[in-house]
């Protein structure tokens, strides 16, 4: 029953214009809503409660779920949509993206290694790889909020709850437990050591 449902769907976004390559490979929910000009690659499995909007392509391997679609965005491959996301119209999300209970601006990027959870980005936020929103303390949630421009270095543990203002940037490697005021820099790293000539014990 349930690959005859899977065909009836897949047959049906079909006919309204939505690209497949490698349909038989692409799992629908019965409420999935598609705009225009959508395309889906191999391996995707949209579960229940998505919205897509017009213009999107959605690459192998994503998974989505509960969560809103505006129009122009890419996602993938290998994403993790998570229930109560939007992404805004022009965003982009990468490989190995995980994304929860988050909004994310209008062409704002996340394109590689990431996990942003309970976190609200403005306009033109571009997080680097490796960032992740720190947002569970073990006992409750907290909200991380970034503003429009923002420039995220890579590797960056951020630390809820959290406001980073519009325009600041934070420099790679940091982990940041304060609120950064606009068109800052913020960072926090050790010194370099250097040790010369040095020779490994035998």
């Amino acid at each position: 029953m349930k690959s005859l449902n899977q065909k009836k769907l897949r047959n049906k976004f079909i006919k309204l214009g939505v690209k497949m390559i490698g349909p038989e490979t692409i799992f629908f929910s019965n409420d999935t809503k598609i705009g225009k000009n959508v395309s889906i690659e191999p391996y995707v499995v949209i579960g229940s409660k998505v919205k897509i909007g017009n213009n999107v392509v959605i690459k192998s391997f994503s998974h989505l779920e509960s969560c809103k679609i505006e129009n122009k965005v890419e996602v993938g491959p290998y994403a993790r949509i998570r229930p109560e996301t939007i992404l805004k119209e022009g965003s982009r999300i990468g490989n190995f993206v995980e994304i929860k209970k988050s909004i994310v601006g209008k062409k704002s990027k996340i394109n590689h290694l990431s996990y942003i959870g309970d976190s609200d980005l403005g306009k033109s936020v571009n997080i680097g790889a490796g960032t992740i929103t720190c947002n569970y303390d073990g006992v409750k949630k907290s909200k991380t909020k970034i503003k429009d421009n923002v420039f995220i270095g890579s590797n960056s543990s951020l630390v809820a709850p959290i406001t980073i203002y519009k325009e600041s940037i934070v420099g790679a490697g940091s982990v940041i437990t304060k609120n950064v005021k606009q068109k800052s820099l913020a960072l926090t790293r050790s010194e370099q050591l250097e040790i010369k000539n040095y020779k490994r014990k035998k």
